[in-house]
């Protein structure tokens, strides 16, 4: 994909409401990567970084992590090799003043966002879809237990390693976090629709509904070339 037709988008919205799953689809049809926060925080926990010890206390209880930590990453991120066609900017930016150091770091590199999708979803459906959430931790695969199980309990369907549920995946956090995400992310919504980039998703919808509608928003700001035309299944 050439400079001309990639595509850099934010996906905003709620822990649960489906960001990941939809990410992991553009992933593997566009050849853009993905920049989770809270994968790369959630590594450097496994590793035992200092990074990884400060994270784990704040999001084992449903904290965010501090804003000059999470800028820092996102701006080493976005240059690596495989950001080349585009980035998928998931759990970043959480507020504002994210929002707004973001469009600095961008600015800078004559970067440019071309859409933020907000998904929207009403509390009372999260809770079901979080606690049944399973993880595969080496690669970040989600099933669910009831909406999408693995082949067999437990394990990971490509390596047959065991999956885990997060610390903060019990309905306890979620209320915590969801709390968080009220009062310091919704208005990042607002940020965005005042840059007229903003488009909203109806997320309680089937997860092939919202690609769908996903993928039409994309082809409206990148243009189809060799390297970004999606791939055949």
């Amino acid at each position: 994909m050439s400079s001309s037709s990639s595509f850099r988008a934010i996906f905003i919205g709620p822990p649960g409401s489906g960001k990941g799953t939809q990410s992991a689809n553009l992933v593997k049809d566009y050849n853009v990567c993905h920049l989770a926060t809270g994968d790369m925080l959630r590594e450097a926990v496994r590793e035992g970084t200092p990074l990884g010890l400060q994270a784990k206390e704040i999001m084992s209880k449903g904290g965010l992590v501090p804003d000059e930590v999470m800028v820092g990453m996102i701006h080493d991120a976005i240059k690596r090799p495989d950001c080349k066609n585009g980035f998928l900017l998931d759990g970043f930016p959480r507020t504002v003043v994210q929002a707004e150091k973001l469009d600095s770091m961008l600015d800078a590199d004559k970067v440019k966002l071309d859409s933020a999708l907000e998904f929207a979803i009403e509390d009372s459906l999260l809770v079901k879809r979080i606690t049944g959430r399973r993880i595969h931790p080496a690669s970040g695969r989600t099933y669910h237990v009831d909406f999408h199980p693995p082949k067999v309990v437990g394990k990971d369907d490509e390596t047959g390693e065991p999956l885990i549920q997060r610390a903060d995946d019990t309905e306890e956090a979620l209320k915590t976090r969801l709390a968080s995400y009220h009062k310091m992310t919704v208005p990042v919504v607002g940020y965005y629709k005042k840059k007229g980039i903003l488009t909203t998703l109806d997320a309680s919808q089937k997860s092939s509904d919202v690609y769908s509608i996903i993928k039409n928003i994309i082809s409206k700001c990148a243009k189809p070339s060799s390297d970004s035309l999606p791939r055949s299944n």
